[in-house]
Formats: structure tokens, C-alpha cells, sequence
């Protein structure tokens, strides 16, 4: 998808599935791998999930090079800002500073729609936006990109209070699986960030399901 929102053959998008969820003891972002251009599937290993942070990321969905612009943007922004303070950034102030970023572009928007998590000394946060700069903190999950409506429908029925980061993986794999199931968009391997007080730990699932 182009910056001026018509949809551009030889433009990569990523159709996409992204989630975000919300435990006890830290944040799960999880996505699947697949890019594509017009009806082409371009690629099945695309970067879904960007490390902003010592104990932040954010997922993609929109047009890749929208994307992974905002992402850069936003780890040299917050390793600079690190630097002026002295600590890390919390969740809340990065989500802010990229919907101030999105906001200020809104005349010809990044076409992005991400989901931003962390774990800070308030505890664990997820965060989804839109390409204007919408912000809305997620109390328990959130999910973005063509995918969301079935990841959506998993997580609505399994999801519950207390959960631990190994239990919301697992949660996340089912979610994704479901969405590339259905979603013609969705495809590739499952990529995983599990986040907590320790930092970003990056798993990889090789799904053989589309």
C-alpha cells in the first residue's frame, strides 16, 4: 500500500496477523512472516517484530516500507532519549512518542498499524495504534492486520486472568495458526517476542500450515 492509501502492485504490504498479550509476568507479541505484492506472495520470512528497547517491541502491518521506518524511527528516538534521562524509556512514553510520530504525519500518513508491548516498573503493557496516531492501551490482548478478526475470535475464548508468558505463547501460536488458516494474507512461520523484566527473548516457530 502506497503512502497516499491506493493499493500499488509493486508496493510490498503485509497483510498480515499481529497480536499482543498481556500477563502476570511480562508481554507476548507474536506474528506471522508473510509479504506480499499484489497476488504475489513475496516473501514467507519477513520481520514482523522489531526490539525498539531493552524490554520493548512492536509488531507490523501495512505497507513494509511505512513500517520499518516507523520502527527505525523509533529505536534510534528511544536510545537517544535513554541517553538524555539516564534509564529506560517506560512503555506508556515510547506508545506516546509513536503516536505523536504517526500524528504529525497524518497529511500523508506512514501506512502502519502496530502493536506496541513492554514490560517497565509498572509491570506489563500493550499498546495498538493506527496510521493517524490513534493510541489505545490494551488491558488484556490486542491484535492488528488482516488476521485480527480470527486471532480475535482465539483469544476472546481462551484468554484469561493471570495468565504467564508461556501460557499466552501458546495462546499466541493457536491465535496465529487460526488467522493463517483463513486469512489469505497470513502465511509463513510464527515469529514470537516473550518479554520481561530480563529483557526481549525472540522465538521462532517453523509452521509447516501455509
Amino acid at each position: 500500500m502506497s503512502r497516499d492509501n491506493k493499493i500499488n502492485d509493486n508496493i510490498y504490504v503485509s497483510g498480515t496477523t499481529t497480536l499482543g498479550i498481556v500477563c502476570k509476568d511480562g508481554v507476548i507479541l507474536a506474528t506471522e512472516s508473510q509479504a506480499t505484492m499484489g497476488n504475489l506472495v513475496a516473501n514467507i520470512t519477513a520481520p514482523k517484530i522489531y526490539k525498539i528497547a531493552p524490554r520493548i517491541s512492536m509488531t507490523i502491518s501495512g505497507g513494509v516500507a511505512d513500517c520499518q521506518q516507523v520502527a527505525k524511527i523509533m529505536s534510534a528516538n528511544l536510545a537517544l532519549r535513554k541517553h538524555e534521562i539516564g534509564r529506560d524509556v517506560t512503555v506508556k512514553a515510547a506508545a506516546n512518542l509513536m503516536s505523536v510520530l504517526l500524528y504529525q504525519n497524518r497529511i500523508n500518513p506512514y501506512i502502519t498499524m502496530p502493536v506496541l508491548g513492554g514490560v517497565d516498573e509498572t509491570g506489563p503493557h500493550i499498546y495498538t495504534l493506527d496510521p493517524l496516531g490513534s493510541l489505545l492501551e490494551e488491558p488484556k490482548f490486542g491484535a492488528t492486520g488482516s488476521g485480527s478478526v480470527i486471532a480475535y475470535g482465539v483469544l476472546e475464548d481462551e484468554y484469561k486472568d493471570g495468565i504467564t508468558v508461556e501460557e499466552a505463547k501458546e495462546l499466541a501460536i493457536r491465535a496465529v495458526k487460526a488467522a493463517k488458516a483463513r486469512d489469505t494474507a497470513s502465511g509463513g512461520r510464527i515469529q514470537i517476542h516473550k518479554i520481561t523484566k530480563e529483557g526481549v527473548e525472540e522465538i521462532i516457530i517453523e509452521d509447516k500450515q501455509k
